[in-house]
């Protein structure tokens, strides 16, 4: 296959070549825990910054893994008779993966970048060349076509996505397939759609020299290729997401005003999903002058769906232009292009009433109850990755309460989760603390200020006694009316149950 300006990719229809080329790639242990061990972490961090001299220094030895990390990271010229004693030459030139430079030179055709999978698989992501991220040509190589490899929100949306066995699983808009090989280890059937068929022809790439199974590919922009009678147990979407004034780059832009693709995407997700099933996206919104950006997203959730929506950062219209026009190269061009384009985004924004753009995680779950709960919140603070489980069980939590009442909220038995610590607040020498805070140490890390009756319930919380046994001795402890306390402290459970500080066990 061949796109303007990009050079022609390996063949995908070629599996055993591809497993042919991981072993030899394994045997030299091209591997992220081989690279950290080669170049060390200065110069490994150095390459995730697209700085390539370290480690170019680190590689001027002859060992297989130093003429690998020169091929296919670096992206140098390598004497074809040393590379021959590494890898398959002939037929790696014959398929795709090497051309031929100079005399008697080979050089890669794509970026291959090891990657360590969550049980520590050895996997490999293909990308166009210098368009990984740390890639030898940078981030600043810009194609309409081009496909990129993987980048922080790659990574993000990765460690986000539930990963419970399913039947069948959805990439929407697949690019290098990193979600789409994520998927392929706990679903049966994995579909992954593109709008770019490079990126589909990619994707197989990264599956075959991953040993992944190979996937459903179809051509199209997100839900189009997909039939209307299909249904899934997962959906994962990292899309072209930037607010843009007009679609320049395939990969980041979605051609539509404003938000309203993510805003599709999400109100499409609800009648694709089956019965508990999942829709994990990553997304940005607009904050529009005199709307309430909360409510704005409530909009979006389709009817039938308990969603979680969580705003990580916000910036303001000339951040944000500047951060995408950089993405794409431009302020290493013509000064008045780039003011041009600097102004039409702004005019973009103007005329929309835009006033900044929020990006954050957006996650659905079908549900059968009558009454789902939506969610919106704000949580720019460090979070532990991966976060699946977490999520999944922030779910959980919301079936539990949704099913008992105050009255079966005190027969209940719960326990306080691990890691989590008090912190009481006051003056110095003041008898009693001015609050009392929980906070955890796992999950999304959260910190909730509670009286000192929560504070002493939920370190009473170890499953043995029920909540309202519990509230009786406290209400002995502290002289107050026990009734009075049961009426009163439910809510307060209900919080605690739903931030996840404390767990039911029966």
């Amino acid at each position: 296959m061949t796109d303007s300006g990009l050079a022609p990719l390996p063949a995908p229809d070629r599996p055993d070549s591809a497993a042919r080329l991981r072993e030899a790639l394994l045997a030299a242990s091209f591997t992220a825990d081989g690279l950290l061990d080669l170049l060390g972490p200065a110069a490994y961090a150095a390459l995730a910054r697209s700085e390539t001299v370290p480690a170019l220094r680190a590689t001027r030895g002859d060992t297989p893994l130093e003429t690998l990390v020169r091929l296919f990271l670096l992206q140098q010229p390598v004497p074809r008779a040393r590379v021959a004693a590494v890898l398959p030459v002939e037929e790696a030139l014959e398929t795709g993966w090497l051309t031929r430079v100079g005399g008697d030179e080979v050089a890669a055709t794509v970026d291959v970048r090891p990657y360590g999978g969550p049980g520590g698989e050895d996997w490999f992501i293909v990308s166009d060349l210098g368009c990984a991220v740390g890639g030898a040509g940078g981030i600043g190589r810009r194609d309409e076509r081009v496909v990129l490899g993987v980048g922080g929100a790659s990574t993000t949306l990765a460690g986000i996505t539930v990963r419970t066995p399913v039947t069948s699983a959805l990439d929407l808009g697949t690019g290098s397939g990193i979600q789409a090989l994520h998927a392929a280890q706990h679903a049966t059937r994995v579909t992954a759609t593109d709008l770019n068929p490079r990126a589909l022809h990619i994707t197989a790439l990264t599956l075959a020299l991953s040993g992944a199974p190979a996937a459903d590919l179809r051509e199209g922009s997100l839900f189009e290729p997909v039939r209307r009678d299909e249904t899934f147990d997962l959906i994962v979407s990292n899309p072209p997401f930037v607010i843009s004034p007009r679609a320049r780059l395939t990969y980041r832009d979605g051609g539509m005003g404003g938000d309203d693709l993510c805003r599709s995407l999400v109100q499409e997700a609800g009648e694709r999903l089956n019965e508990g099933g999942f829709a994990q996206f990553l997304a940005n919104w607009q904050h529009v002058a005199g709307e309430d950006w909360q409510d704005r997203l409530r909009s979006w959730v389709p009817r039938g769906c308990d969603a979680w929506i969580v705003q990580r950062e916000v910036q303001d219209v000339t951040q944000y232009a500047e951060l995408w026009l950089r993405d794409a190269g431009d302020h290493r061009g013509d000064p008045a292009e780039y003011q041009a384009r600097y102004d039409a985004w702004l005019d973009e924004f103007e005329a929309r009433k835009v006033r900044a753009v929020g990006f954050g995680w957006i996650t659905l779950r079908r549900t059968g109850s009558a009454e789902p709960v939506v969610t919106v919140e704000e949580w720019p603070h460090p979070v532990e990755q991966p976060l699946g489980e977490t999520i999944r069980a922030h779910f959980d939590r919301l079936d539990y309460l949704r099913s008992h009442d105050d009255a079966a909220l005190l027969d209940s038995h719960f326990k306080l989760v691990a890691e989590v610590v008090q912190e009481q607040v006051g003056l110095p020498g003041a008898e009693d603390p001015e609050h009392v805070v929980l906070r955890q140490h796992r999950g999304m890390r959260r910190a909730t200020k509670v009286d000192t009756v929560g504070a002493g319930f939920a370190g009473v919380c170890d499953g043995t006694l029920s909540a309202g046994r519990i509230l009786d001795a406290i209400a002995q402890l502290v002289g107050e009316d026990p009734v009075l306390l049961r009426d009163r402290t439910p809510a307060q459970i209900r919080l605690l149950v739903e931030q996840g500080f404390l767990e039911p066990v029966r």
